[in-house]
């Protein structure tokens, strides 16, 4: 059980706001902002190359901390700035031709839409959107059904950046094993929420990122490619970290995932995601997704007995985002009103999750995310805040 009055006295912004916004940015706990700070102030102190030299060992510290979080090997993990771009290195290094077709899903985040679509046009690929079951998810037959000889890839999100819902991301990767097609997941909301295996999952790659229910700092993510894969797929693009000069005309690319990576890049922040994942594998991930899940389904009875509030979750299992919306009030104003009030929350827009929008004539929601260290008092709190709009 987590202790949560310790877990409160760690996070200091607690003292300052009421944050409904881990989906967005979670509070970093204290002692990953003060490890943070110390490693910042010693590159001010000794020189930022002189530092990352000094504390080789921490740096390399996130790789075995990822491996272990993910159930994976340090060799598979590559430390990377967002998830975004975590995704992109692998989708636009996988090889697409013309007739080509990738599976996703109507709920997918807006970013990997946009990418869908960019290499749709550049390789005459197709894009196939699998169409939701009638509990809103993934519908498993219907994905199924949609494979084929041209088949390439089945990308999805575990869960989508609004609507509660939490994808059968297990169920996909049987999926996509059964048929030899590589599986991408987009673990961005999902890691640091629950607890996640790649074996489990069946995923041949995941992407992640580190500010939100990890508490990293900003500027962080990570990226998971499966061993085997890792040498078949050429980079978008190379540095001198991710491949090496032979002479003037050859060149060799690392072996490791690490061929994905930069040289030049946030090193304070890949060794205070490091110190991250120790803390949230310190408290346990199982542990830590039963409190998720409790406080968010508390707050979603709660919101739903507001009659001019309607709360929009979908899927079996859901999470701790929860969205919805007011009858009278715009999700932008409800967020500039509770700001005003250090209540944080996060207006998600139709960008972010266009397709799934479209489908359901959704415009603006308000999105309240908790983690682990919010309490019953602040969604009572909370509650008494949307009463008041």
């Amino acid at each position: 059980m987590i202790d949560v009055a310790r877990m409160r006295a760690e996070t200091r912004g607690c003292q300052e706001v009421l944050h409904f916004n881990n989906a967005g940015a979670s509070l970093p706990p204290a002692p990953v902002a003060d490890y943070l700070y110390d490693f910042l102030r010693d590159e001010e102190l000794r020189g930022g190359y002189e530092t990352a030299k000094a504390r080789h060992g921490e740096l390399e510290h996130f790789y075995t901390a990822t491996a272990r979080l993910l159930g994976a090997r340090s060799n598979e993990v590559a430390f990377v700035e967002n998830a975004t771009r975590a995704w992109d290195m692998v989708f636009y290094a996988l090889p697409l031709a013309p007739g080509d077709k990738v599976l996703t899903t109507v709920a997918e985040y807006g970013s990997n839409l946009i990418a869908y679509l960019h290499r749709a046009r550049l390789t005459r690929a197709e894009l196939v959107v699998i169409p939701n079951d009638a509990n809103g998810q993934i519908d498993l037959n219907a994905l199924e059904k949609a494979i084929d000889e041209r088949t390439r890839l089945i990308s999805i999100s575990h869960i989508p950046t609004g609507g509660g819902l939490v994808n059968p991301a297990e169920e996909v990767g049987r999926v996509a094993r059964a048929h030899g097609i590589p599986y991408l997941l987009d673990a961005c909301q999902s890691v640091g929420q629950l607890p996640l295996n790649v074996e489990e999952l069946g995923c041949d790659f995941l992407s992640a990122s580190g500010r939100k229910y990890l508490r990293a700092p900003r500027g962080t993510g990570f990226l998971y490619v499966r061993g085997e894969w890792i040498e078949q797929l050429d980079p978008p693009f190379l540095d001198q970290h991710a491949a090496e000069l032979i002479d003037g005309e050859n060149y060799s690319v690392r072996e490791d995932a690490r061929r994905f990576e930069n040289w030049e890049r946030y090193y304070a922040g890949q060794a205070a995601l490091g110190r991250a994942v120790d803390y949230a594998l310190d408290l346990g991930l199982e542990a830590i997704r039963d409190r998720v899940f409790d406080l968010a389904a508390n707050l979603r009875v709660r919101l739903g007995g507001i009659p001019e509030v309607e709360v929009t979750d979908e899927g079996v299992l859901k999470c701790g985002i929860v969205t919805w919306r007011h009858a009278r009030v715009g999700a932008e104003e409800i967020k500039r009103r509770f700001l005003a009030n250090r209540i944080n929350v996060s207006e998600s827009s139709g960008s972010g999750m266009r397709l799934s929008y479209l489908a359901r004539s959704l415009d603006s929601l308000v999105r309240s995310s908790v983690h682990y260290f919010n309490t019953e008092e602040e969604i009572d709190r909370f509650i008494g805040a949307v009463r008041l709009l």
